[in-house]
């Protein structure tokens, strides 16, 4: 036989007798091998090694105890794959490996290989995973991350005068971007459709209970739910719980410093909001000689519409609301009152406005303008025993002596109109509300008011068109209509220059809407540490700006696209934006640092 064979499979086996090979399995240790050497072999192939396989010796004990048919074919298949020679007077046998054994060793390596490369797979996963989970904004989306820089800066060097915008603290901040957004809610406290929420229920159990606290309610006359997305949700959500689709409802009107969110149509039909669709809305409006609300004429409108919620409060609106003459309405025409209270909540929290949960039922707020908290929304609704002589409810003559808003509200806000909560929002609206608790913030509040009306005397003293002639909260309007100008153009200009507010329609004399004024606020620049004579100079900044508009306007003419080009090239208005930019930059951005 040829044993320099390349394709040999022959394995290499030592006997000491002529017995029979051995039946047992072959020792799986590779490590040992006989090389075979031929000189006829091809230098260029060598041949592979030969794993060497030691044999025992048969005895006759072994014998004895293989005495089955099975081991008898056991023999005669070994007899076929033994054959012996003699080496060096050494007997000698050559048993050719069988696929089996080949197998065995081979599976247990592969086997091995298969554990580790399995192991080396999920590591590789899982650093897939960590290498993105734990990147920084920078890193991860340097794209958002640049532009969210820009705004940075744009804040820090510009003056905010939107009067529903603030500045945030740090602390907010954290709460908003914190693991609680991780985690999914819905339903109330110690009632959710999902496990592991005892500290979610802990949080918003808190907040709620700061809620009442900063706004000196009775928990067992007030309730609350902190879990609406806005403040236009929590309407929409108090609208659901207590009225029918086409149920009638009574807001001021948008043009007269109302929120769409009340209800409103165009003036060619068009229903705006949600609550003009689902609901019949009619407005109550200003009186448009003195911008304030004309309560005789908003009484003969309640009594012939009857309406089954009666709203007071607004968007744009300078002055103090007379809520003891609203109790008196909606007691006269049968409805629940309910105010919203977004644009002074932080005012009347810190008793620098007329308070109406001395007369409503329900009162709404959003929770991110003067209340320096979270962008979302808040409801408190009354509950236990109605008061005597209170007007007819919702029941409209089958009315309980018990209030029942709190689990219609409850119910509208969750299931019928939102999902889960958001617990980040919940966390730092209870961060916020304990803050609003503070001497700090009354004072904060104080110094809003008092800024308000410094910036309305100052540009009363420069001949301004205020409407109502001034303000009693944190925000003033001012009617750019005998300027000759847009509330629009004039919005853009400012904006040039680095000085952000926002148009409003003034309602006219002769009953047309005309988009002619500005609203302009003081919360977020009272943030940034502004006092009375700041705003002094931001009114001086507003009314040349104002002039700006007119020069633009008289050169460009009044096309929109026209006038827009003319801004950039502007030296006048390059220059107030250097001013206003150096202005601004001496105040330091809460929340964040330049």
């Amino acid at each position: 036989m040829d044993l320099s064979h390349p394709h040999s499979n022959l394995s290499l086996g030592f006997s000491s007798s002529h017995a029979s090979p051995p039946r047992r399995p072959p020792i799986p240790d590779e490590s040992i091998t006989l090389q075979l050497e031929s000189s006829l072999r091809d230098p260029s192939h060598p041949l592979p090694p030969v794993p060497l396989q030691l044999l025992e010796p048969q005895t006759a004990t072994d014998n004895g105890n293989h005495d089955s048919e099975f081991n008898d074919a056991a023999d005669d298949e070994d007899d076929r794959d033994v054959e012996e020679f003699r080496i060096l007077g050494h007997s000698m046998c050559l048993k050719r490996r069988r696929d089996c054994d080949s197998s065995s060793s081979s599976s247990i390596s592969s086997s091995k290989r298969v554990s580790v490369s399995h192991e080396s797979d999920l590591e590789a996963r899982r650093a897939l995973v960590r290498s993105w989970g734990n990147q920084s904004l920078q890193l991860a989306d340097p794209d958002v991350f640049d532009i969210m820089e820009k705004e940075k800066r744009r804040q820090y060097r510009g003056i905010e005068l939107i009067a529903s915008e603030n500045f945030l603290c740090k602390a907010v901040m954290e709460a908003l971007g914190s693991h609680l957004t991780n985690k999914y809610s819905e339903g109330m406290p110690g009632a959710r459709y999902y496990g592991g929420n005892q500290y979610i229920d802990e949080i918003e159990t808190l907040c709620c209970e700061r809620a009442l606290l900063a706004f000196n309610l009775d928990p067992k006359c007030w309730g609350v739910n902190v879990q609406p997305y806005s403040c236009t949700s929590a309407n929409f959500a108090v609208y659901t719980g207590l009225l029918l689709p086409g149920d009638r409802i009574m807001g001021l009107d948008t043009p007269s410093g109302g929120n769409t969110s009340h209800g409103y149509y165009t003036p060619n039909g068009k229903k705006v909001s949600g609550a003009s669709i689902f609901f019949e809305s009619l407005p109550y409006k200003v009186n448009p000689q003195t911008g304030y609300v004309d309560y005789e004429k908003l009484e003969e409108r309640a009594l012939d519409f009857r309406p089954k919620i009666l709203i007071c409060g607004g968007s744009s609106y300078p002055r103090e609301w007379d809520y003891a003459r609203f109790r008196h309405i909606a007691d006269k025409c049968g409805a629940v009152l309910m105010c919203d209270m977004a644009q002074i909540s932080g005012l009347i929290a810190a008793k620098e406005c007329s308070n109406p949960f001395d007369y409503c039922d329900i009162v709404t707020s959003t929770t991110h303008k003067s209340l320096r908290g979270p962008r979302g929304g808040i409801i408190f609704y009354r509950k236990g025993a109605k008061p005597r002589k209170r007007g007819i409810l919702l029941s409209q003559g089958n009315e309980s002596d018990q209030y029942d808003f709190e689990e219609k509200i409850n119910f509208a806000v969750f299931p019928s109109l939102q999902g889960g909560p958001h617990n980040n929002h919940i966390a730092a609206l209870a961060i916020a509300l304990k803050q609003v608790a503070t001497p700090e913030y009354k004072a904060y509040m104080h110094q809003v008011k008092k800024n308000a009306q410094a910036l309305a005397s100052a540009l009363l003293r420069r001949k301004c068109r205020l409407v109502t002639g001034g303000t009693d909260n944190h925000l003033v309007l001012w009617d750019l209509r005998p300027l000759g100008l847009t509330g629009k153009f004039y919005e853009k200009v400012c904006e040039a220059c680095h000085i952000t507010l926002n148009k409003i329609a003034i309602f006219g004399d002769n009953g047309v809407i005309i988009p002619g004024g500005v609203r302009i606020g003081t919360p977020a620049m009272t943030s940034r540490g502004c006092l009375e004579a700041d705003f002094e100079t931001m009114a001086e900044f507003l009314f040349r700006a104002a002039q700006l508009a007119n020069v633009l306007q008289r050169e460009h003419g009044k096309m929109q696209k026209t006038v827009l080009k003319g801004l950039d090239s502007s030296r006048e208005v390059v220059d107030l934006r250097a001013r206003v930019e150096a202005f601004a930059t001496q105040f330091a951005m809460p929340g964040f640092d330049i």
